[in-house]
């Protein structure tokens, strides 16, 4: 081996190394408090394929887990097993609980069906939608409710709606987005559900929901959902049940608001930088 090969092979060995020591995930806020299991959940995440993303169903329950997230509810467009698969994959790890999930892509709105078994169909009114989604055991989230979504979630859809995405990332920078949901969840009684919608970029959890569940199962959050026992942090505000939200304010460590994107330190910028040099010199020299 030469002396170039050498060095190169160092200087890899070396960026290796260096990122693998400051890939560090997040710590998971799982307690119990107040009787209750306190779990941070995302319920609004796309994997690959056929649905917009990059990350496969597996990628997708390792990233939640790195990115600390304790529940994750799959929800590809259209159908459900790419959340089967995850859901199997995250029964080799101690978390996240994987929630079988769909994005419901219908004409005038997009609805998150949580817990479900079957693909439901966007022909659907939303009404009918709900119906379909409690049939099969699981809850019904009005997913990114702007503008003509009024519309859809009529009267009889309102009624049965189990909640509403209050916090987004977009509208965490759009103050008429942020408008916009808010007077939608004004709408009627519904359950605080902050949610990353993560197609491949962003974070994976960046806005998130805290559930505060009678068991750590997906049974329990999805009961919780339904009784309304969440917490979400936004830019200013917070949602939920007023004697929860007393509860959580109570935790000193609990993460609050939106989280800034993370900015790499010294060890994943010499492990980046170096592992984009050392391809450069081969494909300058053409050979180690």
């Amino acid at each position: 081996m030469s002396a170039r090969t050498w060095t190169l092979t160092a200087l890899l060995v070396a960026a290796l190394a260096a990122g693998t020591a400051s890939d560090v995930p997040k710590p998971s806020v799982a307690r119990q408090v107040g009787g209750y299991h306190l779990l941070a959940a995302d319920f609004h995440v796309h994997g690959f394929p056929f649905t917009w993303s990059t990350l496969s169903p597996w990628d997708t329950v390792i990233e939640a887990r790195y990115q600390g997230l304790d529940v994750l509810t799959m929800t590809p467009h259209q159908h459900v097993w790419a959340g089967k698969l995850g859901r199997w994959f995250s029964q080799h790890l101690d978390r996240p609980l994987v929630i079988v999930g769909q994005e419901i892509v219908a004409r005038q709105y997009h609805m998150i069906a949580a817990g479900i078994n079957r693909t439901i169909p966007g022909t659907l009114t939303a009404a009918r939608a709900i119906e379909e989604v409690h049939r099969q055991g699981g809850v019904a989230i009005a997913a990114h409710p702007y503008g003509n979504t009024r519309e859809a979630y009529d009267g009889e859809a309102m009624r049965t709606l189990d909640g509403a995405e209050i916090v987004r990332p977009e509208a965490q920078h759009d103050e008429r987005m942020a408008s916009g949901l808010r007077d939608f969840f004004s709408r009627g009684s519904l359950t605080a559900i902050g949610s990353s919608d993560y197609h491949g970029f962003g974070l994976i959890g960046y806005c998130r929901t805290y559930v505060f569940a009678r068991t750590r199962t997906v049974q329990g959050v999805l009961e919780a959902v339904r009784d309304g026992r969440t917490v979400v942090y936004g830019r200013d505000q917070v949602y939920g049940d007023p004697a929860l939200i007393e509860l959580a304010s109570a935790i000193p460590d609990l993460p609050r608001g939106i989280p800034q994107l993370p900015v790499p330190g010294a060890a994943r910028l010499f492990s980046r930088l170096t592992t984009l040099l050392v391809l450069g010199a081969i494909l300058l020299f053409n050979r180690w």
